[in-house]
């Protein structure tokens, strides 16, 4: 990642590293946290990717077949947020 990327993109990258098993979920949660800290959207975005990050730390630690969390979908779901948060940056200011 370059200085000059953004926060979303620095978790874009994350999660495509995670996504190919070139980066721990660990880092992957810590990076997402450190950078969401840094966007300017509204209080209900963070309190989602929170509730995200907490399921996908508690899939991390147990086999797929025991955790009622599916990696795969906690990844997909942290894609989803990406691009709502996306969109919502991106909203014209009224």
């Amino acid at each position: 990642m370059t200085q000059n990327s953004s926060p979303l993109d620095a978790m874009t990258h994350a999660l495509k590293q995670c996504e190919q098993g070139e980066t721990s979920t660990a880092k992957m949660v810590q990076i997402w946290r450190a950078q969401a800290a840094q966007l300017p959207l509204p209080s209900r975005y963070g309190e989602v990717l929170n509730g995200q990050l907490d399921r996908m730390e508690s899939s991390a630690l147990f086999s797929e077949e025991s955790c009622s969390f599916s990696q795969k979908d906690q990844l997909d779901a942290l894609r989803i947020w990406l691009e709502k948060a996306r969109e919502q940056l991106n909203r014209p200011v009224l």
